[in-house]
C-alpha cells in the first residue's frame, strides 16, 4: 500500500518546508503508520520514503548497494530529470559533486580534502575564526539592539569563514552568497535568480544559468591556483590529481561548487535556527551563560533541530531488505534526515529543543562514507560564535515574524528578527 497522496505531496512540496510544522506532522504520521513505504505521484518516478533513524543509517552504511549517482541525488520530476540528462550528456545531476558520485571516484575525490578538515587539521584555524566571530558579534551589537539575525549574522559569518578557508577574496563574498541562495532556494521568489514564482522550465533554466556562472568563476580560480599554489582548499582542488591526471571538468567544478555553497549555507541555516530557538526560550540563554561547558551540546541540538539538508536520494543496485520491506534493484529512495532527527524511538521529546540529552546521535550531517566532509569545521565555527556572543548579550527575544525558505532540499530560516540587550 502506497503512502496517501496528501502525505506524499506534503513531504516533497517546497512550500511545506517553509512551514516546518506541516512536514513534521506528515512525517510523524508516516513514522507511526508507514515508516518505509512508497510514494507514487504522477509526475515523479515512485520512490521509497525512508523516515526512521535506524533505516536511514542502515542504507547509508551500505554504499555498495545504495548508490548516490545512478539517478538524481535530489527529488526531481520525470520531466526535470529528462532535461538534466539532455544538458549533461546523460548524467542524472547538473553538478557532479561528492554527494552524487560513488565507489572509487567518491573515495578518490574525498581524499583530496579530507586530511585538511579533520579535527586536528582545523585546530590551527581557531584563532582566525574567533577573530571573524568577534567581528560579526561587534556588527550585531552595533545595530542598536535590533537586527535580523539571519541576514545580518547567520548568512554572513559562516560565509566569511569558508571563503577564507577556500581562498576566495572578501570582495567576492556577496557574489558567492547570491549564487548559493539561487542554487538551493530556486523555488523561493525572494531568493531565486528571477526573484519571482517560477515554472518548472524556468527553475531548471535558472539553475543551469547559476551553475554556468559558478563554473565561469571557478575557471579563473583554477588558472590562479595552478600558477601560484597555496594551502587553501581551492588550490588543493585546482592541483589535485587522480591516477596521475588532473580532475576532469565536471569533477573539478562540482568540487568547487559543493565546497563554496554547502560549505556555508548549511551552517548558516543551523545558526539562524539556533538563534530562533534561543529567542523563544529566555531560560536557555541564562543556562548557557551559567554553564558554558554546555555549548557543544547546544550546537549539537541545534544541528538536530534545524536539519539544514532535508533529504538525499539513493538508488538500489541489488535486491535487499530494509526495515522489513523488500527493496528491488533500481528502486529510488528518499532519505529524510528531518524525519530521522525527529524519530521518537531515538529521542525523548524530539519536538522540544533540549540541551540536557544524554546522547544526541543526530544524522543531519549524514552517515557512513558520505558523511559531511566539513562537519568538524561547521561545529567549530558555531561553537566559537556562541562562545563570543553569550559573553556579550544579556537578553534576546523575537522582534517580529520569523520566515523559512521555500525549498525541499537545503533550507532553513531566512528571517529571524530579534531584540536584544548587551553588556
Amino acid at each position: 500500500m502506497a503512502l496517501a497522496k496528501e502525505l506524499a505531496q506534503a513531504i516533497i512540496d517546497p512550500k511545506s518546508y517553509s512551514q516546518r510544522e506541516i512536514v513534521d506532522e506528515a512525517f510523524r504520521t508516516i513514522r507511526a503508520n508507514q515508516p518505509l513505504d512508497k510514494a507514487e505521484l504522477e509526475d515523479m518516478d515512485p520512490f521509497w520514503v525512508v523516515s526512521r533513524h535506524a533505516d536511514i543509517k542502515e542504507i547509508e552504511r551500505q554504499p555498495d548497494i545504495f548508490h548516490n549517482g545512478d539517478k538524481s541525488t535530489f527529488l526531481s520530476t520525470k520531466e526535470a530529470s529528462a532535461r538534466v540528462a539532455m544538458l549533461t550528456g546523460g548524467e542524472p545531476n547538473l553538478i557532479r559533486s561528492l554527494v552524487s558520485v560513488d565507489g572509487k571516484e567518491h573515495k578518490d575525490l574525498r581524499a583530496i580534502v579530507f586530511p585538511h578538515v579533520t579535527p586536528k587539521a582545523i585546530r590551527p584555524l581557531e584563532e582566525a575564526i574567533r577573530g571573524i566571530a568577534r567581528e560579526f558579534v561587534d556588527h550585531m551589537l552595533s545595530t542598536g539592539g535590533e537586527c535580523d539575525f539571519a541576514t545580518d549574522v547567520a548568512f554572513l559569518y559562516p560565509l566569511r569563514v569558508i571563503m577564507t578557508v577556500l581562498g576566495v577574496p572578501q570582495e567576492d563574498e556577496p557574489f558567492m552568497l547570491k549564487l548559493t541562495q539561487e542554487l538551493f532556494n530556486n523555488a523561493d521568489p525572494e531568493l531565486n535568480r528571477r526573484r519571482a514564482e517560477l515554472s518548472p522550465d524556468e527553475m531548471l533554466k535558472s539553475l543551469w544559468e547559476t551553475t554556468m556562472e559558478l563554473e565561469n568563476y571557478f575557471k579563473a580560480v583554477t588558472e590562479k591556483f595552478r600558477a601560484n599554489p597555496t594551502d587553501h582548499i581551492n588550490s588543493l582542488i585546482a592541483n589535485a590529481k587522480i591516477d596521475g591526471e588532473y580532475l576532469n571538468h565536471r569533477q573539478m567544478m562540482g568540487y568547487y561548487i559543493i565546497a563554496a555553497t554547502a560549505g556555508h549555507d548549511t551552517t548558516s541555516n543551523t545558526t539562524a535556527g539556533a538563534m530562533w530557538a534561543l529567542a523563544e526560550r529566555p531560560e536557555l540563554l541564562r543556562q548557557m551563560q551559567e554553564n558554558p561547558e554546555l555549548i557543544n551540546a547546544f550546537v549539537e541540538e541545534s544541528i538536530r533541530w534545524e536539519v539544514p539538508v532535508k533529504h538525499f536520494m539513493r538508488s538500489a543496485v541489488a535486491d535487499c531488505e530494509i526495515g522489513g520491506q523488500q527493496i528491488k534493484a533500481g528502486d529510488w529512495l528518499m532519505l529524510s534526515y528531518q524525519s530521522g532527527c525527529r524519530d521518537e524511538s531515538v529521542w525523548a521529546d524530539p519536538f522540544e529543543f533540549r540541551i540536557d540529552r544524554e546522547s544526541n546521535p543526530q544524522i543531519a550531517f549524514g552517515y557512513g562514507v558520505h558523511v559531511c566532509l566539513g562537519q568538524h569545521l561547521a561545529r567549530m565555527e558555531m561553537r566559537i560564535l556562541w562562545e563570543e556572543l553569550f559573553k556579550r548579550i544579556t537578553s534576546v527575544e523575537l522582534n517580529g515574524k520569523c520566515e523559512r525558505t521555500i525549498s525541499n532540499f537545503v533550507c532553513g530560516p531566512k528571517h529571524v528578527p530579534i531584540r536584544f540587550t548587551a553588556n
